[in-house]
C-alpha cells in the first residue's frame, strides 16, 4: 500500500494506484490525478468517470461494452479520451479498483 495526496487528502493507494478506499475521490482528485499523467479532464471525461462509479456502486462490472451502451459516448471516443488502457485509465481516475477484466 502507498499513500498519495490529491486534493489535500491522504489518500492510500494499491502498488498500481487504484484506490483502496473509493469513497476517498473527488473531482478535484481526479483532476490533480490526470494531471499528473499528461491528461486534460474535460466534461466529457467527468461524465464517463461517474458513470464508472455509479455503476461500481450499483454492483456492476465495469466493460468497455457498458460504455459502450451507455449514451454518453462511443467506445471510438472513449479510447480517444483515454489512451493507452482505456478502461484500466478510466477506473482508476474515477477512484475505482482495477477492473477485474483488466491484466
Amino acid at each position: 500500500m502507498i499513500y498519495r495526496q490529491y486534493a489535500g487528502t491522504e489518500i492510500a493507494m494499491d502498488d498500481e494506484e487504484y484506490f483502496i478506499d473509493p469513497g476517498q475521490w473527488s473531482n478535484e482528485a481526479a483532476f490533480e490525478m490526470a494531471s499528473e499523467s499528461g491528461l486534460e479532464l474535460t466534461g466529457n471525461h467527468m461524465l464517463v468517470l461517474h458513470f464508472l462509479r455509479k455503476e461500481y456502486f450499483h454492483g456492476k462490472k465495469l466493460t468497455l461494452r457498458d460504455i459502450n451502451h451507455s449514451g454518453i459516448i462511443t467506445l471510438k471516443e472513449f479510447y480517444a479520451m483515454f489512451p493507452g488502457a482505456p478502461l484500466r485509465s478510466a477506473a482508476r481516475l474515477a477512484g475505482l479498483p482495477k477492473p477485474e477484466s483488466c491484466v
